[in-house]
């Protein structure tokens, strides 16, 4: 007769069985290609240290990340398969970063990266639970800059030319940036910013741009103060096309003939800031002609009435647009719409 089982020999092959699964997972190692990782340069602690890439010789723009054509990592079947659906779902971040320090590229100098060798110690990677078997390019060239300290002109830009600075306080400040260079400390003003500063200072952070799209902020405030809108309107011509408004009395009873349309409405002046004068170039209408429930008892045609500017509202009560010469005056003739008017030409 044979021997019933014991518990403790049940639980030895329970292990050992899963013990065999979990060796045969892990010698079944599978590979994953991936081309979504980038390597940025790290924001240093030492302020006289710039780093970048450095790419073809075709290619004179200096970078502060490169992205790797391919990475191809390796592991256990199941740990690729888990990292493979974080990346379907986009749950994979493989922006990693370069710190100067750590890599010794701290020598202003061109220096050699090993890209296998950061890729393989760097933390991110590692807790994926998988190993860097390949990648490419293996190496890239980065340049280390050392910056000095010295005093920079303030500059306002992104403002309209018609709109000038009155004060900046300070008017140069520090900062870090290459010895061999011409730099300018620039400050931003968004639209409602433009507006303030006409009226009082606006206490801004400038920020200095070492190369394109590598902008690095400044530890100092600069306090920025506009010339008030009313002493920095310029004249402009508009094209003057014109909308006609009637009561609902009128309404699809009557249409309107303006006579003068060729000579007389062909342009208006006005005189505004340019924010405000492009905002009034792009409406539909430059002027408006009211047309009264009194004038259908008008007999004596054509008439005449002003136009009405149709300037935009939150301009007017800025004071950044007013008209320079007189609104044009409408020749015009106003006839009920029927049958037999509809078919007579236009006088």
């Amino acid at each position: 007769m044979i021997d019933k089982l014991k518990p403790g020999k049940i639980s030895i092959v329970v292990f050992l069985t899963a013990l065999i699964w979990v060796w045969a997972d892990l010698a079944q190692d599978d590979r994953l290609s991936l081309s979504n990782v980038r390597i940025e340069v790290a924001k240093s602690g030492d302020p006289t240290l710039w780093v970048n890439f450095v790419v073809e010789r075709a290619d004179p723009n200096l970078r502060t990340s490169m992205a790797l054509d391919e990475v191809v990592l390796k592991g256990p079947a199941s740990r690729i398969a888990e990292v493979s659906r974080r990346r379907n779902r986009g749950d994979l971040d493989l922006n990693l970063f370069l710190v100067p320090e750590q890599e010794g590229l701290t020598q202003p100098e061109a220096h050699t990266l090993n890209v296998l060798d950061f890729l393989r110690k760097n933390d991110e990677i590692r807790k994926l639970g998988l190993t860097v078997e390949s990648c490419e390019p293996q190496r890239l060239t980065t340049t280390t800059y050392e910056l000095v300290k010295q005093f920079v002109t303030v500059e306002c830009v992104g403002i309209d030319s018609s709109l000038q600075v009155k004060n900046l306080d300070p008017s140069s400040v520090e900062a870090y940036v290459p010895s061999d260079g011409t730099f300018k400390a620039m400050i931003g003003l968004t639209p409602q910013e433009q507006n303030q500063a006409r009226n009082e200072a606006v206490e801004k952070t400038p920020y200095i741009e070492l190369a394109s799209g590598q902008r690095r902020e400044l530890a100092s405030k600069v306090k920025v103060t506009l010339v008030p809108a009313q002493n920095v309107l310029s004249e402009y011509m508009v094209s003057a096309t014109y909308g006609i408004c009637f009561s609902p009395n009128l309404q699809g009873k009557y249409r309107v003939i303006v006579h003068n349309e060729a000579t007389e409405l062909a342009r208006v002046y006005i005189k505004a800031t340019a924010l405000a004068h492009t905002a009034y170039r792009d409406a539909p209408y430059k002027l408006i002609l009211y047309i009264e429930d009194t004038d259908r008892q008008i007999t004596q045609w054509p008439t005449s009435r002003p136009f009405v500017f149709r300037f935009p509202d939150e301009y007017v009560r800025r004071g950044e647009i007013e008209a320079s010469q007189p609104a044009p005056v409408a020749q015009f003739t106003l006839l009920p719409i029927t049958a037999e008017t509809e078919l007579e030409p236009e006088l």
